[in-house]
């Protein structure tokens, strides 16, 4: 069975003009891992293309909006997979292979009959397909330097300009005798690396932008270099992206993270503003009022033509997210961490409430005390921090409280201790007053990193998991430990079953073990997954049924005592890091490396 997938928060803004505006003017699409989304931009409605078993690369949707082509980047050595999607029905129409370990850049003909691709620096072919019949119609290689972007004129279905590293290409396709020829525009003595290209509505000239921070004009007719642009202040991190309006002025998205107006007839910036990450992706609304705006930091804006005001409308991780916690039987909010950040999310509108920001540091886990007062998280350098869930200042830190980072982190239900484990696998418990934070012990037994810690209910045991196989049951309250359980694994998660009685634990070898905590001996022992190690589980509060989740990038929902998977969610384009049931028992939250979240309805 299917598990029923209620949300993502998630986009991947590192592919360039990944995020589009349909031209119905009701629906943003964008990437996210190997899986596509179609949003409705005012109910929120999400739908999910699947089809892609890798990152995807680019995305291009033809001028009627009927069709909607993607192209996925692959191993080396392998044919990377064009597919083009029915945007009505959101089916696959065709898959194509031919080009090599990945997908440049993607294009529709102005009457939606062909499709252009380019290959990466792999491939450097550039085939032209038939939209109707899915087949190659002609190809043909472009040469050494690498492809950045392929474009059809507006007006004719067998014109195309391609942009490589240093040169710029006008090819004219011959359908009758399936072939290409092409034309180099002269740029004269000017040097630059060229990354994109657009075609004004006449199809008289194009806008390149480059890596330099300037822009080159080209007439098409004569295939020559006409001028450059901004004379002055070329932008910084190169022009990442180009959209035309249809007044004749030019946007432009930089690296840096600036975005610009300039007048077309003078390449002089009219206006310009700041936002959040490098620009990768412009898309003008139909009446080119406003214009929708993808960053690198997975930031989505909506920004106003005329002042470029941006407004922040949609925002997630942009890197791996390691860890996830609801605060103590509260659904309303969860928090996840990753790369620099802490965010806390409110889970009915999927929108970011608070970031905590720690620059160039790593989050590896996160949790909230019991009496909600602060947010306890471990970081890659050994220190432990806490903030105020309101406002997240900083409440304390613990300096050195482990070497090489802190990997797990649970909090007492007193809100008194804190009980840690760190890289080099101390189990260490601290003792949190009003205005100091003591040690109380350090417990050195594993010789691996502690991968996840649990407390049972009434908190005098502790079970930690450690990458060196073993899981040890400490009394907390003498300091020492009861008893170890041992296997050739490296142990990721380790549960109490709700009743006590059972500990469950997965690990590096694919299986799920279920273990008594009285003697410590494994009692039962399932495969996790066919292939690729169970890096995540998650038990419901009456215990009868258990989730998990790994390489494979599914999340199964299993049945505790018949040990068989009832329901699997298929979404994740990336390996499954952490899983946790929401407390009111209604959704299952993944999380994993692509840095989305998968919001999970429980059946």
């Amino acid at each position: 069975m299917e598990l029923q997938l209620g949300a993502v928060i998630g986009f991947t803004g590192q592919v360039v003009q990944g995020l589009i505006l349909h031209p119905d003017n009701e629906h943003l699409i964008y990437p996210l891992g190997s899986t596509i989304v179609v949003r409705h931009v005012i109910s929120r409605v999400q739908s999910f293309l699947r089809g892609h078993d890798q990152r995807v690369s680019c995305i291009t949707v033809s001028r009627s909006g009927t069709f909607l082509a993607s192209g996925q980047q692959t191993h080396m050595g392998f044919q990377a997979e064009i597919i083009i999607w029915n945007f009505q029905t959101k089916t696959a129409f065709h898959r194509m292979k031919l080009h090599k370990v990945m997908i440049q850049s993607l294009s529709f003909s102005c009457d939606e009959a062909y499709l252009a691709s380019l290959g990466g620096q792999d491939d450097n072919m550039m085939i032209i397909w038939e939209v109707s019949t899915g087949k190659g119609f002609c190809s043909t290689n472009i040469g050494h330097e690498p492809g950045y972007d392929v474009q059809f004129f507006n007006n004719s279905n067998n014109k195309l300009i391609s942009v490589q590293n240093l040169i710029v290409k006008i090819w004219e396709a011959d359908y009758v005798a399936k072939k290409v020829n092409f034309t180099l525009v002269n740029l004269g003595n000017l040097k630059r690396q060229i990354l994109n290209a657009v075609i004004d509505p006449s199809d008289t000239f194009a806008f390149v932008g480059t890596r330099t921070g300037d822009i080159l004009e080209i007439n098409l007719e004569r295939a020559s270099y006409k001028r450059c642009g901004p004379a002055r202040g070329l932008f910084a991190q190169g022009v990442q992206c180009l959209a035309l309006m249809n007044n004749g002025d030019i946007l432009v998205g930089a690296g840096d993270g600036t975005v610009a107006k300039l007048a077309g007839q003078t390449l002089q910036v009219k206006c310009q503003s700041q936002v959040l990450g490098g620009v990768t992706s412009l898309s003008l609304t139909q009446d080119n009022t406003h214009f929708f705006l993808g960053t690198g930091q997975s930031n989505i804006y909506l920004i106003d033509s005329d002042q470029l005001k941006a407004d922040l409308r949609n925002t997630c991780h942009y890197e791996k997210i390691n860890d996830i916690a609801f605060p103590q039987n509260y659904s309303e909010v969860f928090a996840t961490c990753s790369l620099n950040d802490i965010r806390v999310w409110n889970s009915r509108n999927k929108q970011e409430l608070l970031r905590i920001q720690v620059p160039n540091l790593e989050c590896f886990c996160v949790g909230f005390s019991a009496d909600g007062k602060s947010i306890i998280s471990g970081w890659n350098d050994g220190k432990l921090r806490a903030f105020l869930p309101q406002t997240g200042k900083l409440s304390y830190v613990i300096n050195d409280s482990h070497r090489h980072g802190v990997t797990a982190i649970i909090g007492t239900i007193d809100s008194a201790r804190v009980v840690s484990g760190g890289m080099e696998g101390e189990v260490r418990i601290w003792r949190i007053g009003k205005q100091t934070q003591t040690m109380e012990a350090s417990m050195k037994e594993h010789r691996g990193r502690v991968w996840a810690i649990q407390l049972n209910k009434t908190n005098d045991l502790a079970v930690s998991a450690s990458s060196d196989g073993s899981c040890i049951v400490w009394d907390l309250r003498t300091h020492t430990r009861l008893t170890c359980l041992f296997e050739s694994t490296m142990f990721k998660q380790v549960l109490y079953h709700p009743d006590e009685s059972q500990i469950i634990t997965t690990g590096s070898d694919r299986k799920i073990t279920y273990w008594d905590t009285f003697d410590g001996q494994a009692i039962r022992m399932l495969d996790g997954s066919e292939e690729g190690e169970v890096n995540a589980l998650a038990i419901n509060k009456e215990g009868n049924v258990f989730a998990s989740g790994g390489e494979d990038q599914v999340v199964k929902l299993w049945s505790y005592d018949e040990g068989v998977v009832l329901y699997e969610g298929i979404g994740h384009s990336s390996t499954v890091f952490k899983i946790t049931f929401s407390p009111d028992q209604k959704n299952l939250i993944s999380v994993g490396n692509e840095g989305a979240i998968f919001i999970w309805n429980l059946p």
